[in-house]
């Protein structure tokens, strides 16, 4: 059986944004837009990783899910990460 991950240099990009709580602008690979600040990677009961975003509410946003980040804190690291 096998799981679809994310490769090791985008999950990179992800501890990062949540290492420093960035606020971000995600775009799902359905178009759905989320925006929030970065809190931490948890796994999912299904044991899928996950990125947990606050915004009006908290969110666990699977990482095979993602097909854009934008960081909207300003003097980030990065600005923006392609999840294709």
């Amino acid at each position: 059986m096998s799981q679809e991950v994310i490769s090791c240099e985008l999950h990179d990009f992800v501890e990062v944004v949540c290492m420093y709580n960035y606020r971000l602008k995600l775009i799902l690979k359905d178009g759905q837009i989320i925006e929030g600040k970065a809190i931490d990677i948890v796994n999912s009961p299904e044991r899928r990783e996950c990125l947990v975003i606050d915004g009006d509410t908290r969110q666990h946003i699977d990482l095979t899910r993602l097909s854009k980040m934008e960081v909207l804190t300003p003097n980030a690291k990065f600005s923006e990460v392609i999840f294709e």
